[in-house]
């Protein structure tokens, strides 16, 4: 028989109840509602304040909320992916929190980190268990508290960061549904530009570098836009001519929701109209790993079997890749 396509069968997600909008921004640091949607098209995100709750619980509710909508035991599980940069702890592992939030006890779990491009490469990584035929239910969970390393009085970056989880399960298909091809590439170049400076063991943490906020998001911004929409725009171009797809095939495209700009610079180069980009940035910010499902999350329910998707994303690393997969099923209304 040949061997299963790995369909993504149901999206679960949680956010925080706080909304952080830019009105509220403005008298914490020197921007403008008119500032901050003109350059990246941002009107409010979603903040975790509840004291003693990071990521893991944000990807804990995310995965609950999976479970439930699929009908799905716990114990069902096979394997745990957390896509994040920022776990709650070095070690151990945020999959091991969420998974024990879950009631996830017959799976193995771990992280994995590629910037805003984890969850492209998570798909990839999470797609490999399954259609080599070892694991029938995976979970992928994408969970960022991205306040906590958000610098409050940088106006080039507190605007764009928001916190939020959301997953999807995995299963094995022979409908001719699931992920199809994939792209994913990386250059490590780009580190010097998009990184936070202190806190690993190059530079632990110290009186020094906590005095110097280098415990924060450190981003040169127009060398990231620039590489980011070339980038992303190239290897969504690329996959659909590798699959010999025109823009009237492809029903949505979702892409990381970074910027305004870079989403309609992509969509655009695909020769994709406006009404076929899932856009949500603008109320949630960029929740790094968690915006692709999110996104889908949120479209759910428009949807339908056999729909051609591309998934894109580009991140710190730099990271960057694209998914094109067939989706797996309708919702019922």
């Amino acid at each position: 028989m040949e061997k299963p396509k790995a369909v993504i069968t149901g999206v679960g997600a949680y956010y925080p109840e706080y909304i952080l909008t830019n009105e509220e921004l403005s008298h914490m640091v020197d921007t403008t509602d008119e500032w901050i949607m003109t350059r990246v098209g941002i009107r409010e995100r979603r903040i975790l304040r509840e004291p003693g709750k990071g990521s893991a619980f944000l990807g804990g509710k995310a995965v609950e909320d999976l479970l439930r909508k699929t009908g799905t035991r716990p114990e069902e599980i096979d394997l745990l992916i957390c896509c994040t940069v920022t776990p709650d702890m070095h070690f151990p592992a945020n999959g091991n929190f969420i998974a024990e939030m879950a009631g996830i006890n017959n799976a193995f779990n771990f992280d994995l980190n590629a910037g805003c491009s984890g969850f492209v490469y998570g798909l990839i990584t999470a797609a490999q268990f399954v259609e080599n035929g070892h694991y029938k239910k995976v979970v992928l969970v994408g969970a960022e508290k991205m306040s906590a390393i958000t610098d409050y009085t940088d106006r080039t970056t507190c605007p764009l960061f928001g916190d939020a989880a959301a997953a999807v399960l995995l299963e094995p298909s022979h409908e001719g549904v699931g992920m199809i091809d994939h792209i994913a590439r990386s250059d490590g170049f780009g580190g010097k530009y998009l990184h936070m400076k202190a806190g690993g063991s190059l530079k632990p943490p110290s009186f020094e570098t906590v005095a110097a906020r280098e415990h924060f998001i450190y981003q040169e911004g127009k060398v990231v836009f620039k590489n980011a929409v070339s980038n992303m725009a190239d290897v969504s171009v690329e996959i659909m001519q590798r699959n010999n797809l025109t823009a009237d095939d492809v029903a949505w495209l979702v892409p990381h929701q970074a910027n305004m700009r870079i989403i309609t610079a992509t969509g655009e180069r695909m020769g994709l109209p406006a009404s076929k980009v899932m856009v949500n940035i603008q109320r949630y910010g960029n929740t790094t790993s968690a915006t692709i499902p999110l996104c889908l999350y949120e479209w759910e329910k428009q949807l339908k079997k056999g729909d051609n998707l591309i998934l894109a994303a580009f991140g710190a690393g730099f990271t960057w890749g694209a998914i094109y997969l067939k989706w797996g099923y309708n919702t019922e209304i």
